[in-house]
């Protein structure tokens, strides 16, 4: 029954996204001696279009992470910062400042420029949070920097008929949508637990770049041959189709889905600028140097 679950012939929006690739992250130090594991911006997986980056910092070790992420500049991309445990205090030149703590989310538009700092604190000696950066189109990389701030209790859940719990932070599942709006790249991101031995689907728009990360447990997701176990803490890679499937295997099954509209534009990248031409980098750099940075 299940070679015929997805025959050639069914329209793109019900074909099952297969398996690409399955990349275990690199850790890396950022900032001021964050250790982090990258799965995104690395030798493994440069850029999958709209996304540049994907950070887990996770540990428990004080150490790895205290110094955290001094003040430093972005432009022309969004960061969005989602934690597990522990928090993250952030503040800007804008006036800006506050925490995320476990559960919530921050979605920053950089757009024309914006210097901030983010320190991590831990909870109890622990902490576990991701921060994914995305590409904004040319139209909007010159937008004022923003912020939507989604505390943990605002984040609506999904509940299946078979019991997978779903936080919908942007995108849809079933008949809940997530707060996150207005954003160009018409984002998913959810984060899905998976009960054991259960089956699981979720829609996906065909035509966007879709990626899991696990967190916790183990997972098996469809493939050309198959299916493929997948442990904690790697980025699943899905080639285009419209469903999401996978089965949890003998533990609660946790990760996070997330998926995205392709630019299709020219990217030129300068550690924490993403334009398009290397001129527009070059002309931020003066910026920065002048003082007129995000002005």
């Amino acid at each position: 029954m299940e070679a015929n679950l997805q025959p050639s012939s069914l329209p793109e929006e019900e074909r099952r996204r297969l398996v690409m690739r399955v990349i275990e992250p690199r850790e890396t130090v950022e900032g001021a001696g964050v250790h982090v594991l990258r799965s995104i911006g690395g030798p493994d997986l440069d850029y999958l279009d709209p996304f540049l980056l994907l950070d887990n910092f996770v540990g428990g070790d004080p150490a790895a992470f205290e110094a955290g992420f001094p003040e430093h500049p972005h432009k022309g991309i969004e960061t969005v910062t989602y934690l597990i445990d522990g928090e993250m205090r952030h503040r800007d030149d804008q006036g800006n400042e506050g925490v995320v703590g476990p559960g919530a989310v921050q979605w920053m538009t950089a757009g024309r420029g914006v210097v901030h700092d983010e320190m991590p604190r831990p909870h109890d000696g622990h902490i576990d949070g991701l921060q994914l950066w995305i590409n904004l189109p040319a139209r909007d990389k010159l937008v004022p920097p923003s912020y939507q701030n989604i505390a943990a209790e605002q984040i609506p859940v999904h509940e299946s008929h078979s019991g997978v719990v779903t936080r919908v932070i942007a995108g849809r599942a079933g008949a809940v949508e997530g707060p996150i709006r207005g954003i160009a790249a018409a984002p998913t991101y959810l984060d899905i637990t998976v009960p054991p031995h259960t089956a699981w689907r979720q829609p996906v728009p065909a035509g966007q770049a879709a990626f899991a990360y696990t967190l916790s447990g183990r997972g098996r997701f469809a493939t050309s041959d198959g299916w493929r176990e997948v442990e904690a803490r790697r980025l699943v890679l899905f080639a285009d189709g419209g469903v999401v499937e996978g089965h949890g295997d003998h533990e609660p099954f946790r990760l996070l889905l997330i998926a995205a509209t392709p630019l299709h534009e020219p990217v030129a990248r300068y550690g924490p600028f993403v334009m398009n031409t290397r001129d527009e980098i070059l002309e931020t750099i003066r910026d920065l140097q002048n003082g007129t940075f995000g002005r």
